[in-house]
């Protein structure tokens, strides 16, 4: 006799489905193919070593959670020219975290921050799938990592596709003024402002990719059930690939790296020289690779739970739907082997590339 659950979710889903069904799997491939964005065809829920012992069995989603697993998600990603992750050492929030009054991201919020789209027309084609600079909005997200400063009242924020990390800024009015000004403006490239910002610093994230679950329970429940998983998942699948695994921002003073700030010469020179240090993070000899995997709040598309963000030092984002544990393994391969399972894809930010590169090629 068929479930309730199985009842509701193919109830559902056939009516979504029908109003807006999701292409097959070789359409997605040579879509995204004809944009020079590098895919792979190998099936999404890959397992390398499929087994029905209990101890290796993954976890299954709950009986409650209703997934839509029939129509069409590429295109569920919203366009932006950088998004933020501030610091709050949760994993929960308030339902609309930019209208939560006194808070980082309300400040930004007001701000009304937006981004210069490019003349440029030849971007991609593709839903969902954009460059930054083609995009005017600032997407504005909480984290789940603790700030690195002694003060709790000033916070670090993570900015991508820039990949870097900014330190001591306050949860004011005038905090979110210091990072609009000095850090996130459409017109500064990634070494910020010339102009100093005091009691700031900006860092590259020591890291060779950024995971982001959605975790946002009171805003839908099923990515408050997902992300927990996905982050076990995810952590044994690139912990046996020989990854090491953080779940909290690393205090940049504590690092080698000098701050970007503190990088001497002219503004060519200053980006040539982080250019040159996101790509010494990515270079092969590196010993031990490092994730940091961190929960977030609401991004859109929680019907498609769970819900992935993978950044790298490359720029790229890439924003992966309907993820199980049994597609952690996929998700791996995409941070390593640096291509795309169509299956998966709800949308990405700077992921074409020449024909015959992957998203680990500059």
């Amino acid at each position: 006799m068929q479930s309730v659950k199985s009842f509701l979710n193919s109830s559902v889903n056939g009516v979504l489905g029908v109003v807006n069904p999701a292409p097959s799997v070789d359409n997605l491939v040579t879509q995204l193919d004809s944009e020079s964005i590098p895919v792979t065809s190998n099936p999404c829920r890959e397992c390398p070593d499929p087994c029905d012992e209990d101890e290796y069995r993954h976890e299954e989603w709950p009986s409650q959670m209703l997934i839509d697993y029939t129509s069409d998600m590429l295109g569920s990603v919203k366009p932006y020219f950088r998004q933020v992750v501030i610091s709050t050492g949760k994993s929960d929030w308030e339902r609309e975290v930019t209208e939560a009054r006194g808070t980082l991201a309300a400040h930004l919020n007001d701000l009304s921050i937006s981004g210069r789209k490019s003349s440029n027309s030849n971007g991609p084609k593709t839903p969902g799938v954009f460059n930054s600079d083609s995009a005017t909005r600032l997407s504005i997200l909480n984290g789940s990592h603790r700030t690195t400063s002694e003060d709790a009242s000033k916070q670090t924020i993570l900015v991508f596709p820039d990949y870097k990390m900014i330190t001591e800024i306050d949860s004011t009015r005038k905090g979110a003024e210091t990072l609009a000004t000095g850090y996130l403006d459409s017109e500064l490239r990634k070494a910020g402002s010339d102009q100093p910002q005091i009691g700031t610093k900006s860092w590259i994230i020591p890291y060779q990719a950024v995971i982001l679950l959605c975790s946002h329970k009171r805003r839908d429940n099923k990515c408050g059930i997902a992300a927990p998983v996905l982050k076990r998942s995810l952590t044994n699948e690139l912990e046996s690939a020989g990854w090491e695994i953080h779940d909290q921002v690393e205090d940049p003073e504590c690092l080698d790296d000098t701050a970007i700030e503190d990088i001497p010469g002219t503004a060519a020179e200053r980006e040539a020289a982080i250019e040159e240090r996101l790509k010494k993070l990515c270079d092969p000899s590196v010993e031990t690779k490092r994730a940091l995997i961190l929960f977030c709040s609401h991004i859109g598309g929680h019907k498609f739970a769970g819900n992935v963000i993978i950044y790298t030092p490359h720029g790229s984002g890439v924003w992966y739907g309907r993820v199980s544990s049994h597609q952690s393994h996929a998700v791996m391969k995409t941070i390593t082997e640096g291509k795309i399972y169509p299956a998966l894809l709800r949308g990405g930010v700077n992921i074409t590339r020449s024909k015959g590169k992957t998203l680990l090629d500059w």
